[in-house]
């Protein structure tokens, strides 16, 4: 009864515009009797008090503890910390930095981690001198709270024991900028509606580059840290889908000895609300009943926190879906699998070549050919679903901006077979400009015989990035350079008499600042200029996607 109205309150959480805060609604779930509660100011190294509430099991003794670090509202954790308390666990609800009631500056995740201050390393330090505190603590959240753990993680703590993390990342900079593009509608509505300080912003957009500020931030160099078992839930279409994965490899693979190789991951065909069947425009069977049951939040911590043997453990490391096409009930796809690793199958990166005649094929060009278009920053191609957080999100119809002239669209004849792609997507683009700074978005498609195209998965990169995120290199006018787009990763499979089809653009907003054209210092004026953008299409410059194929088709 408690894991049905447990994925009840989630879905409803995710689904509130405060999903990024993940609990948005769980004090909306109907009330347990009264249970102890108190509030107290944890003293941090620094002398800053941070606002607690504790729920605590009747009875004397001393009981596992679940830490959530949260900054929003301590009062949405109120439902779910009754059901702990009720399970037999202390919980512990704090409001980071500056955030209700808790005193500091207030600045989002600038002292959850390693680099000082210390807050997260400092809380479970006090935590472990409690006398209700039976030395096992495990953390647990998503998005905003998922973030908290990553940083916590990383730095190098061992007294915590587990952690449950749903849609998170470990690194701060690939949350603001996707291949050194401001993520500008999620970012400033976050921070707008959240409240955190003006000051925010104005840090995050004056360290564009992958700078110190950045590296010293990123826990993703630091996954060597972890030393606990974690369970990473993710979704295809979320705002975090890549992160996801990567933190899952990077505990598994290069974590502690507490950590390597005793991470579960989940990836379903979600966007920023997990265990829904309607994501987008679309609806995916099955897509709110994994097969197993390390997502369950009670047998997660009951086996970890309380030793319990019942099997999590020995689940396999990986559960994922795997897309299709959701209107035939014979076709592949729509269907849960497990695997032992990420990525889950063997499969053979595949270039699937652009042609001037906007066909999508395995064949190189044999002709040296190239197709222009008109970018200007005053009219940028419009946000059609993706991995949205305040815009809508998911799957979506994209012939509402493919007719456009800024617009390049390439497909491949109907498939004659269902062809699964599975793994990392990235397309290699070959393209000049007449300016010197330029964007250049990519969008790969599932086209359904009736015409209805689907974005899978999208990327988008800045050209003076070409070369990395930490140094900037202008264009020349006219020079053809090489650039990767970074597109994350899906699994799919496209079916019988659907078309593949990519997308090349050069804006998407309002999810992504566009590119003024100037080269100019990053926000130094408003000036914009308009850029002639050319993909080049021959063999020496055979711009194409790169994916994942699995077997042999």
């Amino acid at each position: 009864m408690i894991e049905k109205r447990w994925q009840r309150v989630i879905i409803a959480s995710l689904a509130c515009f405060g999903c990024i805060g993940f609990l948005i609604c769980i004090v909306l779930s109907h009330q347990k009797p009264a249970v102890k509660k108190q509030t107290v100011m944890v003293p941090m190294r620094d002398g800053v008090r941070l606002a607690t509430d504790i729920y605590l099991p009747e009875g004397d003794g001393s009981f596992p503890v679940i830490l959530l670090r949260s900054p929003y509202d301590r009062k949405i954790g109120e439902g779910i910390a009754h059901d702990a308390v009720h399970s037999g666990y202390v919980m512990v609800i704090q409001n980071t930095r500056g955030r209700f009631g808790s005193e500091g500056e207030n600045l989002p995740f600038e002292a959850d981690g390693w680099w000082g201050p210390f807050d997260g390393e400092d809380t479970v330090e006090w935590l472990m001198k409690q006398p209700w505190c039976n030395g096992k603590i495990g953390t647990w959240g998503g998005s905003a709270l998922g973030i908290t753990q990553y940083l916590l993680a990383g730095t190098g703590t061992k007294k915590i024991v587990t952690q449950h993390i749903t849609v998170g990342a470990p690194s701060l900079y690939n949350v603001i900028y996707w291949g050194g593009v401001f993520r500008k509608a999620m970012i400033e509505d976050w921070l707008r509606i959240t409240q955190f300080s003006p000051e925010a912003l104005k840090i995050w957009k004056s360290h564009h580059t992958y700078d110190d500020y950045w590296r010293k931030r990123d826990m993703t160099n630091r996954y060597r840290m972890v030393n606990c078992p974690a369970i990473h839930i993710g979704g295809w279409y979320d705002i975090f889908a890549q992160a996801t994965l990567d933190a899952f490899v990077g505990y598994q693979t290069e974590g502690g000895k507490g950590a390597r190789g005793k991470q579960k991951l989940l990836m379903g065909p979600w966007a920023h609300g997990v265990f829904q069947e309607k994501v987008g425009e679309l609806i995916f069977p099955d897509a709110k009943n994994p097969p197993t049951s390390a997502h369950s939040l009670w047998k997660w911590f009951d086996h970890y926190l309380k030793g319990v043997d019942n099997g999590i453990d020995r689940e396999p490391a990986v559960t994922y879906y795997v897309m299709g096409d959701v209107t035939d009930p014979d076709a592949l796809g729509n269907e849960w699998r497990t695997a032992n690793q990420w990525p889950p199958v063997k499969s053979v990166p595949t270039p699937f070549y652009f042609h001037p005649d906007k066909s999508l094929s395995l064949h190189k060009p044999k002709k040296s050919v190239a197709l222009t278009y008109t970018y200007d920053p005053k009219d940028p191609v419009p946000t059609v679903g993706g991995p949205n957080l305040t815009l809508p999100a998911g799957p979506m119809d994209q012939r509402k901006i493919e007719g456009r002239p800024d617009v390049l669209v390439f497909s491949t004849e109907p498939l004659k077979e269902p062809l699964e792609v599975t793994g990392r997507v990235k397309v290699i683009l070959w393209a000049s400009s007449d300016a010197p700074d330029t964007d250049f978005v990519a969008k790969l498609c599932d086209v359904y015989p009736d015409g209805r195209s689907f974005n899978v998965c999208e990327g988008i990169v800045r050209a003076r990035f070409r070369e990395g995120f930490s140094k900037e290199q202008m264009m020349q006018p006219g020079k053809i350079y090489r650039f990767e787009i970074d597109l994350w990763s899906t699994s799919i499979v496209f079916n019988k008499g659907h078309r593949i089809r990519v997308i090349i653009t050069s804006s998407n907003f309002p999810a992504f600042e566009p590119n003024p054209n100037t080269g100019e210092p990053f926000y130094s004026e408003d000036r914009t200029r308009v850029a002639q953008n050319t993909i080049h299409m021959s063999p020496n410059y055979p711009s194409h996607i790169l994916l994942p194929i699995v077997g042999n088709k």
